[in-house]
């Protein structure tokens, strides 16, 4: 199933918007919630989606709890709204 670019921003900001302002979400859970019976291939797209948001200053894309770069993130990461500065 192919999802669209905006159709992927808004659910992370809609798995975002239903959990506790500190909480982060895995790109998998972004994948399953879009495609449930075929998520992995929505993979990337999750990804792109989340490092727009975060060039956008929506979000923050972490690993192991720090902030990293959403460009050169290599391995699993997570997604949390970005906190005011």
């Amino acid at each position: 199933m192919a999802a669209s670019d905006s159709e992927l921003e808004d659910r992370i900001r809609a798995l975002l918007d239903a959990r506790a302002d500190s909480a982060s979400i895995c790109p998998s859970d972004v994948a399953r919630a879009v495609a449930p019976d075929d998520w992995r291939p929505l993979m990337e797209p999750v990804r792109e989606a989340a490092r727009r948001l975060a060039a956008a200053g929506e979000v923050e894309i972490t690993q192991k709890g720090d902030v990293v770069d959403p460009d050169s993130a290599r391995g699993p990461i997570r997604i949390r709204r970005a906190h005011p500065k």
